[in-house]
């Protein structure tokens, strides 16, 4: 990959991540909204806030693992972490069935009478997400001693 394809990604890579931190942010303040005596429009709300996480995430993926993606451009420019950026990939897997079983059931008629478990839920595919950021953003850094960072 040539030096201006790697920025060209680069440069996307930092947009998605941006977006990808605000749809984080907007699911942490929707968990963290009170919920006792208005459990459906709390639901309501957080079924907006994962639909938004679903969306970015899978562009995220798009992004990184096409074949002139992230991940290649990773790969082809230090060879030495085809194993962690194979570990980014199979995270991707989980954190889009954990995203999928949010969204399942914040969309559930009933969402508002399982407020505990949507709050488990989201508050551990927030965690997740943020150390999957990190490492993405290590690698990038172990490749081309470039931050990312996330914020616009």
């Amino acid at each position: 990959m040539d030096a201006r394809t790697v920025e060209t990604t680069l440069r996307d890579v930092r947009r998605r991540r941006a977006e990808l931190r605000e749809a984080m942010t907007a699911l942490e303040l929707a968990l963290a909204a009170p919920a006792t005596g208005r459990e459906p429009d709390w639901a309501e709300r957080l079924h907006v806030a994962a639909v938004e996480i679903s969306g970015d995430l899978r562009d995220h993926v798009l992004l990184t693992e096409a074949p002139d993606g992230l991940h290649a451009a990773l790969v082809a420019a230090a060879p030495r972490l085809a194993g962690p950026v194979h570990r980014l990939a199979r995270d991707h897997i989980r954190l889009q069935r954990d995203v999928e079983d949010l969204l399942d059931l914040s969309a559930r008629e009933d969402a508002a009478e399982h407020v505990a478990e949507l709050r488990g839920l989201g508050t551990t595919l927030l965690a997740d997400l943020s150390r999957h950021r990190q490492r993405g953003s290590d690698l990038v850094w172990e490749a081309y001693a470039v931050d990312i960072g996330g914020e616009t």
